[in-house]
C-alpha cells in the first residue's frame, strides 16, 4: 500500500493569484482595508497563519470572530476570482493523478495550508476534486507540520490498517512542505513549479526533486 499526500498551489495548481487577490478583497469588504503592498509570504503556509500576519499588518483585530468573518467573506469570494484568473494545472499533473488511481492499493490525500472549503473549491474548479478521499487541511493549523500530523491521522483512519511510513509521500513545492514530511517520518517529493526554484528545494534534501510531472516516472516506481 501507498500514500500520496498532495499539497495544492504550486504542485498540483496555479491559481493565478486567486487564492491571493481573495484574501485580499475579504479583508477590504469587511474591514476597509486598503490593501497595498505588504511582504506577507504565502507559500507554503496555512490560511489561518496567513491571515493572521496581515491582520497584524493592516491593524486589524486577530480575533476568532474576525477570523471567522474573513474567511466567509473569503469562500463567497474565491469561486468568481479563480474564473477571471488565468489558473492552471501545472504539467504533468492530471495524468499523474489518473495514473496513481489505477494502481492498486494506492490512496490519495491533501497535505495542505488551504482550509478545507478552500481547497474543494480550488480543486472542483480545476477538476481534480473527485481524485481525494481524505486529508490534513489548514482550518484550525497554524504550522504545516500540524497539518501533516493531520493528514497522515486521516490517511490512518480512512486506510483502516497499519500505515508502513516508508511508503508515505509528501508532494509539495516548498521547503515547508519537505519539513512537514520530515515531522511525520515520511518521504517526500519536491517539484520546482511553485515559488521555489531546484536549488532551493535541494537543499532541503528531498528524497525526488523534479522541475514539473511531464514525466510521471519517479513517483510511479514500485
Amino acid at each position: 500500500m501507498r500514500i500520496y499526500l498532495f499539497d495544492i498551489d504550486g504542485t498540483l495548481v496555479s491559481s493565478g493569484g486567486a487564492g491571493k487577490a481573495a484574501m485580499e478583497a475579504a479583508l477590504t469588504e469587511e474591514f476597509g482595508v486598503a490593501i497595498a503592498e505588504h511582504g506577507v509570504p504565502f507559500s507554503g503556509r496555512t490560511d489561518p497563519s496567513i491571515s493572521r500576519d496581515l491582520f497584524r499588518h493592516f491593524g486589524v483585530a486577530d480575533t476568532p470572530e474576525n477570523w471567522q468573518r474573513f474567511l466567509a467573506t473569503y469562500l463567497r469570494l474565491l469561486p468568481d476570482l479563480l474564473k477571471r484568473n488565468t489558473g492552471r494545472v501545472l504539467p504533468g499533473i492530471a495524468s499523474l493523478l489518473e495514473q496513481l488511481r489505477a494502481r492498486d492499493n494506492v490512496w490519495l490525500g491533501l497535505l495542505t495550508g488551504n482550509v478545507r472549503d478552500g481547497a474543494r473549491i480550488k480543486l472542483s474548479h480545476f477538476g481534480l476534486y473527485h481524485h481525494f478521499t481524505f486529508g490534513g487541511f489548514g482550518d484550525v493549523h497554524h504550522q504545516r507540520d500540524d497539518v501533516a500530523r493531520e493528514a497522515l491521522g486521516a490517511a490512518r483512519s480512512h486506510v483502516g490498517e497499519g500505515v508502513d511510513l516508508d511508503r508515505v509521500w509528501v508532494i509539495g513545492d516548498t521547503p515547508l512542505d519537505i519539513r512537514c514530511a520530515r515531522a511525520i517520518g515520511a518521504k517526500v517529493a519536491a517539484v520546482a513549479t511553485g515559488w521555489h526554484s531546484m536549488e532551493e528545494l535541494a537543499a532541503a534534501k528531498p528524497d525526488i526533486l523534479v522541475r514539473d510531472f511531464s514525466d510521471p516516472a519517479p513517483l510511479l516506481h514500485d
